[in-house]
């Protein structure tokens, strides 16, 4: 049976270097990032890799494995009219959804059964849904708890109900600490998400899990994620530019740390980001320490809540076009990290922007430009 069980592990892939093959790592603790007054909550948490196989690099991301809030899974039990301790594949039933399905978005096939245990108008409705529809605008917002209630006739039997249901899946996370410098350790830059709808507060699972709920020195399921393309250069001598405005600056802290570890002769250049600086200035003392060593040689901060303009990070390369330009006409490479969606884009126009400002170059050869950059691996992103 052991050499049955090694084969079966042996076939899921390498163990902690793959979703499918995690490993356990002790929780070590949090500390929270902001000052008092801001917005967001955003937590610096670290495990413990000691015991574990998993060796990583600066640029790597950690897939962690969370567990729901037991209050969520208490309020779906409830809905359910099921009995929390249930045996269900071995385990309960609240144990279950807690730790192996998710509560999030409802999916297709919890609609499916519930249009096969309503009638009428909440069938037709339920049918809908699960064909990727939205009768009434809410479908957006509808969670698994949602769904329960907004068909409350329905009564899933709790293991068909199980069997509707996504499996929970990891969450991707930009490592923050170097190997070099944190040895035996791993740390990351986890925003904890948290919103109101319709009277009920909404929790984002994993940061949630891993800024309030998760207790110290307690194990956790991990597996390394690693970064193609993403990653410092080879030459030590090569000046480095990073954008990461938020949790963007996790993997910029591990790039610093790699760089000071190794004594890398090259010039580093931070551009930073967040709401207000009284209280959104992450890792604020460590920053200013490795700018007074000189590791740090500019940084470049943009506040978009403190004056009467927003300002951005993309505002500050532009204002900086000239230094910019001299950077990587000198061989410099160019990393953002962050927002796919909107700061990623914005980043990408300032350098276009800045190529033919103080490059001289025509729309179309500043556009080329940047190709070229990403072409020679030296424009990298990491952005979700």
């Amino acid at each position: 049976a052991g050499e049955a069980a090694a084969d079966k592990a042996a076939d899921l892939g390498p163990l902690g270097f793959c979703r499918e093959n995690p490993v356990e790592a002790i929780f070590l603790g949090r500390r929270r990032l902001n000052e008092p007054g801001g917005e967001k909550e955003t937590w610096h948490v670290e495990f413990d890799l000691r015991d574990t196989p998993i060796s990583y690099e600066a640029g790597d991301s950690l897939g962690l494995f969370p567990a729901n809030a037991p209050a969520l899974a208490d309020a779906v039990i409830a809905e359910l009219g099921a009995r929390p301790e249930r045996v269900i594949g071995g385990k309960t039933l609240r144990d279950r959804l807690i730790a192996d399905y998710s509560l999030g978005a409802a999916p297709d096939g919890l609609y499916q059964l519930l249009s096969l245990l309503t009638s009428g108008e909440a069938r037709r409705k339920a049918k809908a849904l699960s064909a990727g529809e939205d009768p009434d605008g809410d479908a957006a917002y509808l969670d698994v708890l949602g769904a329960l209630h907004k068909f409350p006739g329905a009564r899933p039997d709790a293991e068909v109900f199980l069997e509707s249901l996504d499996e929970l899946q990891p969450r991707l996370y930009s490592i923050s600490s170097s190997p070099k410098m944190d040895a035996g350790k791993v740390s990351l830059t986890v925003d904890a998400v948290r919103y109101n709808h319709r009277s009920r507060l909404r929790l984002g699972v994993a940061s949630t899990h891993l800024g309030e709920r998760m207790p110290e020195q307690t194990r956790a399921k991990i597996y390394l994620q690693k970064a193609h393309g993403f990653g410092l250069p080879k030459d030590l001598a090569t000046d480095v530019i990073m954008c990461g405005p938020g949790t963007g600056i996790a993997p910029f802290r591990a790039f610093l740390r790699e760089r000071a570890a190794t004594q890398a002769p090259g010039r580093n250049w931070l551009f930073y980001g967040h709401q207000r600086q009284a209280s959104d200035f992450f890792y604020k003392d460590e920053l200013t320490r490795m700018r007074d060593d000189k590791v740090l040689t500019r940084l470049s901060l943009a506040w978009s809540r403190d004056g009467t303009e927003k300002t951005y990070v993309q505002d500050r390369m532009r204002e900086n076009g000239a230094d910019l330009w001299k950077w990587l006409e000198g061989g410099a490479h160019f990393y953002v990290c962050g927002d796919a969606k909107r700061m990623a884009k914005d980043v990408e126009r300032a350098i276009i922007d800045v190529a033919a400002q103080h490059g001289g170059k025509s729309p179309d050869e500043a556009v080329a430009y940047l190709g070229a950059l990403k072409k020679a691996g030296r424009y990298q992103a990491d952005v979700y």
